[in-house]
Order: structure tokens, then sequence, then C-alpha cells
């Protein structure tokens, strides 16, 4: 009697229940998959907001390197002023370009960011006093930031506070060394310019 009841349970139509757990299942994978596509374009938005972040860093230096140029020297004072207003504004319209990417971090990679950032500003506070120093101090910083073998001493103290933080943050913290060392080596230029047309100042008649 028993095993025919379980023959008979074994015969029936999947019930109802059954099914809908089934169409559950299903409604719950599409669901996933559009999760998943969503997220791609969410990343795929994040990488587009921060070439565009970049492409405003870049615009922004090459201002202050048309503005610093000696190209910009050469030219009579009139002109000079008037493509310095020139370059002010389309400096304002640039600037005027907010972009913000949030960041996920821990409390870890928060304190790391914090130390890392202040380590930054300190040698930029005395980059007009000892811009050798704070330049070698620089590359050092950077060279803690790159996979390869760098051609000058890493600051072990900074790597490891570079390594503590999120992933984003530590291609921000490189780029910004980089701008900053670039930023050094124009400077530099532009100071040897200026020293040797000193130098090549012809001599007044009767002087020796």
């Amino acid at each position: 009697m028993a095993q025919a009841k379980i023959q008979a349970k074994m015969n029936e139509p999947p019930s109802s229940k059954f099914s809908r757990t089934l169409s559950m299942a299903d409604r719950s994978g599409r669901l996933l998959e559009s999760l998943d596509l969503l997220e791609m374009r969410v990343e795929t938005l994040r990488e587009t907001a921060s070439a565009m972040e970049q492409e405003r860093e870049s615009i922004l230096e090459m201002i202050q390197s048309l503005q610093n140029s000696q190209e910009m020297r050469n030219i009579c004072a009139g002109e000079r002023e008037e493509l310095d207003l020139t370059a002010n504004r389309i400096m304002g319209r640039t600037l005027s370009v907010e972009i913000s990417i949030g960041t996920t971090r821990n409390s870890q990679q928060e304190e790391a960011l914090q130390k890392a950032t202040s380590i930054i500003d300190e040698i930029v506070k005395k980059l007009l006093d000892d811009m050798k120093s704070s330049r070698q101090r620089l590359m050092a910083l950077h060279a803690a930031c790159v996979t390869e073998a760098p051609p000058v001493p890493i600051d072990q103290k900074f790597q490891a506070i570079v390594i503590g933080c999120a992933l984003e943050d530590q291609k921000k913290i490189k780029r910004r060394l980089e701008t900053l060392l670039r930023n050094i080596d124009n400077s530099e230029k532009n100071i040897k310019i200026m020293d040797h047309q000193k130098l090549e100042v012809p001599q007044e008649n009767g002087s020796q």
C-alpha cells in the first residue's frame, strides 16, 4: 500500500510551488546579468571620468607652460599682455570643469593617503627655497611608486605608506609627483635660458 502511494506521488505533475521556484531562479539570473552589465558600464564611466580628469590636468599644465615659455618672453609687452589674457580666460574655463571620482577607502587606507599627501605637501612648501634638494626628494618618492627598477634611490618609508593606500590613490599620487617633477624641470630650463641671455648681453661701447 505504501509502495503504491510513493509511486503515485512520483507520477504526479510538478507542483505549482516547485514551478515558482524555477521561475524565481530564472528571474534572479536575469537580474544578476543586468547588474553585471550595469557594473561594467559603471567601470567604463569611472575610467572615462578619470581620463577626463587627466586631460584637465594636462591642459592646465600646458597653459602654464606656455605662459612661462621663452616664446612668451620674446614678444613685446603689448602682445604678451593680450596672450596672457587669452591664456587666463582658457584656464578659467578649464577650471570651471569639475570632475569628482569618489574612492572607497577603509580607515587604514585613509590614514595612509593623509600621510603620503602630507609628505608631498611639505616638500612643495620648501620647493622655491631649495629646488635641487626638493627635486631629489620628489624623485625618491616617485621611485617608490613605480614597478620598474628606478635609476635613483627609493624612499622605502614612503613606499610602505603608498602600498597602504587604495589603488586609485596610488595612481593619483604617482601622477602628482610626475607633474611636480615636470614643472621643476621646466622651471630649471627657463632659469638657464634667462641666465644664458644675461651672459650674452652685448657690452656697451667703450667697456672692457
